[in-house]
């Protein structure tokens, strides 16, 4: 009965989610143009408050759990797994004063109204992951720029997304390269629950009534440790622990 619902719903979804695409593409276009960085910046913040809010049309509840008081003043890499797309926009409304960027592949960099634009100009890095000799030089890059502006990195290890909720082994070169390219970094290990039941049937229909749910543990100043393996081995058990399938 429930999946059966689900149809109705998810066409209302992707409806609003659409518009909201589309309308929010030149909002940013003309805040980037011509305000500047803080005015697109504040324009993809409530672009994500909006897509969250067309997901509560499939009844899809969010909380976000952050009990620390984090610096400002400071550049963030914040790790985080990873179970859909849906993962991103509670990360950038409820960080929004650490300025979030993403390591995004490359083909996400066009095509998507509103998204893509974002991608290309706010600040995130588009890396081809069948490419080397492009990834690498484009995280360094990254990272040097996160470092020298003080905002925030955001990096999923898995590198792909995990279908049923069970964590994936995470792979280490890109965060060496941040951890390398960052060295000021304040690391915000965040546990993400159950975005990937939101599809659980697949891209169509959705799953209805989906809480979402994301821990932020405490942060760990990276300057504090000299053996970065052992660092990043505790920073994926402490993730891991708190992941529920």
């Amino acid at each position: 009965m429930q999946k059966l619902l689900a149809y109705p719903l998810t066409v209302l979804y992707f409806l609003l989610f659409g518009l909201t695409l589309i309308v929010f593409h030149p909002i940013q276009w003309f805040c980037f143009n011509v305000l500047g960085y803080k005015s697109h910046k504040i324009s993809v913040d409530w672009l994500q408050f909006f897509i969250m809010c067309c997901l509560n049309v499939l009844g899809t509840r969010f909380t976000f759990k952050n009990p620390y008081k984090i610096d400002t003043s400071q550049p963030l890499i914040i790790v985080a797994n990873h179970q859909s797309m849906y993962d991103i926009p509670p990360i950038i409304w409820y960080m929004r004063k650490h300025h979030p960027k993403f390591i995004s592949k490359i083909e996400l960099g066009k095509g998507i109204p509103s998204v893509s634009y974002n991608l290309r100009h706010g600040g995130s890095v588009l890396i081809d992951r069948k490419n080397p000799r492009q990834s690498l030089p484009a995280i360094i890059k990254f990272g040097e720029y996160i470092e020298e502006t003080k905002r925030c990195a955001v990096i999923f290890p898995e590198g792909t997304r995990s279908k049923n909720g069970e964590p994936k082994p995470f792979q280490t070169k890109g965060l060496d390269i941040l951890f390398k390219k960052m060295p000021s970094a304040l690391i915000v290990p965040i546990s993400i629950n159950n975005s990937w039941k939101l599809l659980k049937y697949g891209k169509f229909p959705m799953g209805l009534g989906t809480h979402l749910k994301f821990t932020v543990h405490k942060p760990i100043k990276l300057a504090t440790f000299t053996n970065k393996e052992n660092l990043i081995n505790s920073i994926e058990t402490t993730i891991k622990a708190h992941i529920h399938p």
